[in-house]
């Protein structure tokens, strides 16, 4: 993933320049991307599936912002934190592979605890 690790460090060079890492604790950072996560959320509220439909169309590259925004912080808290996000992503889906199989959840919105 030599684009991502570029990527990373980018960011990392964005924030070092500022000297921001001093605000960047876990938890800020943790709050930063809840708070991300939510102006992404921001852009469907109250919109059925065919509103979504025009609203993706007429507004993706608002959205695509705020996806890259939720990927800088995603970033920037697991270079910190000294995780390997390539790593624990592809040990992850491993893990929900089993949790849900092919078999059992294939067209299912089921949690996989009562699959």
């Amino acid at each position: 993933m030599k684009n991502l690790d570029e990527l990373t460090r980018r960011i990392i060079a964005f924030r070092d320049a500022r000297d921001w890492k001093q605000f960047h604790n876990p938890k800020d950072c943790a709050i930063s991307l809840s708070l991300e996560a939510s102006e992404l959320l921001e852009h469907f509220q109250w919109k059925n599936a065919e509103e979504m439909k025009e609203y993706i169309k007429t507004h993706k590259e608002h959205i695509g912002d705020e996806l890259a925004d939720v990927l800088y912080w995603v970033l920037l808290m697991s270079y910190d934190l000294n995780i390997d996000i390539i790593e624990v992503s592809n040990k992850k889906l491993k893990q929900n592979n089993e949790k849900y199989s092919v078999e059992k959840a294939k067209g299912k919105h089921t949690k996989y605890n009562k699959l």
